[in-house]
């Protein structure tokens, strides 16, 4: 496909946006090419500047579960907005979003309103530490939390897609109270818990990695970790900024039937609109001000069109659930793909849970950090490339997380499948 006004559009802003983007992972460094500029986008699907389209199955990096544009998510952001853009007071619809978290996510006692998935886990970390007393946070290598200081230890996202270890600008001191421990490896974190005894305030997980492409936590590992904590008095944060609303209605805590003590959200609760949110244990959030000392504060937290839009996506979710229909759909997808790799000799690995999905090329599974490293990065952006060729959009990086919405059909599935065979090629 031609690219022209896409191309001049990255040249624009390469001279007033450091790179020409706004987000690093975002400017196509890790597949090639200069990436797109999106006109406009419509239930499954996106248009360029040129007017090209694609069927879209990086969704907005998960956000747009219910696809584009969708009608009810249009009329909630005119009629909020037609009262106002922002207060910085309090408003009826901060209430009725938290109202319905609370209702899909039983240990969710209490929560605040945020503007980002960095934002609250920040905050998670921060009132993890003042309820506990302590200062030490475990986090796993690969997954991503972020771009907050403490948290830019061995993640994943895109420092992986650019094989930063670490990112410049964050000091020894900074960082010094990160452990790292490895997913899927509950043995190392009660190595960690047993050196440090006494001083590890949280265990801060993905509950299923999105962020060095999608891998599923394997059998015990999240019962594990809720052990662990309950033995050393430490509190599991479970980093649902992906997973939330999207691999069940109750997120992996539903999916996989563990109880965190602390939650962030963000994604799907604000209709596609920027927000996050973190909640968990009464006892453990009325530790936040004005009620406690652990100070967290925002402007426009609680924007009102940004709550009105997410209760409005979040009642579409509840009515009306798309998630039987979106894992068949997946489920399709992964087999045909697997189907067509294998009858080319290709050697991919296709992990899946629910909606999410990410192909490795690979010989062994991917269950953690050093196996999806392991996998054929080259060869996953010439197929980055080729799908796109044939108008079909994956994360432009190996160590992210492709979707499937409740607009996708199973046209999009069968053009994804014939559009990956002659990828595969």
């Amino acid at each position: 496909m031609d690219r022209p006004l896409s191309e001049a559009a990255f040249e624009r802003a390469c001279k007033c946006i450091p790179g020409g983007v706004s987000s690093p992972v975002r400017s196509f460094g890790a597949v090639g090419g200069s990436p797109l500029f999106v006109d406009r986008a419509a239930g499954p699907h996106l248009f360029d500047l040129d007017g090209n389209r694609y069927v879209d199955f990086l969704s907005c990096w998960g956000a747009m579960i219910l696809g584009h544009a969708h009608p009810a998510i249009c009329d909630a952001i005119a009629a909020a907005a037609a009262k106002g853009t922002g207060y910085g007071l309090s408003t009826e619809p901060e209430a009725e979003l938290a109202e319905l978290i609370k209702d899909a996510f039983p240990s969710v006692e209490m929560l605040r309103l945020v503007n980002s998935g960095t934002e609250a886990v920040m905050s998670a970390v921060r009132l993890a530490r003042a309820h506990t007393g302590r200062d030490k946070v475990i986090v796993f290598e690969g997954c991503y939390h972020g771009h907050s200081d403490g948290l830019l230890a061995s993640a994943g996202s895109g420092l992986a897609t650019f094989s930063i270890p670490r990112s410049a600008g964050v000091p020894d001191s900074v960082v010094s109270d990160t452990l790292i421990a490895t997913y899927n490896d509950p043995g190392s974190v009660g190595a960690l818990m047993a050196e440090f005894e006494g001083d590890v305030a949280a265990v801060l997980v993905e509950p299923v990695a999105g962020n060095m492409g999608v891998v599923m936590p394997q059998p015990g590992f999240l019962e594990g970790l809720r052990a662990l904590c309950d033995e050393h008095g430490a509190l599991l944060i479970l980093d649902e900024v992906i997973t939330g609303f999207r691999v069940a209605r109750g997120g992996a805590q539903e999916r996989f039937g563990v109880r965190a003590d602390l939650t962030t959200l963000g994604k799907i609760i604000g209709g596609g609109l920027p927000v996050g949110a973190f909640g968990g244990r009464r006892d453990i959030m009325e530790h936040l001000a004005p009620l406690g000392d652990a100070y967290q504060a925002g402007t426009l937290s609680g924007n009102p069109v940004v709550a009105s839009t997410g209760a409005t996506a979040l009642k579409v979710l509840r009515d009306a659930p798309p998630y039987d229909r979106m894992d068949r759909l997946a489920d399709e997808l992964v087999e045909g793909v697997r189907r067509a790799a294998e009858s080319r000799g290709v050697p991919l690995q296709v992990n899946r849970c629910g909606s999410m999905f990410t192909c490795f090329f690979a010989d062994a599974p991917v269950v953690d950090y050093a196996t999806a490293k392991a996998s054929d990065t080259k060869r996953y952006a010439e197929f980055f490339r080729g799908m796109l060729e044939s108008g079909i959009l994956l994360a432009p990086s190996q160590f992210e997380a492709g979707f499937i919405s409740a607009a996708h059909t199973e046209a999009d599935i069968a053009a994804f499948i014939a559009a990956a065979a002659k990828a595969l090629s």
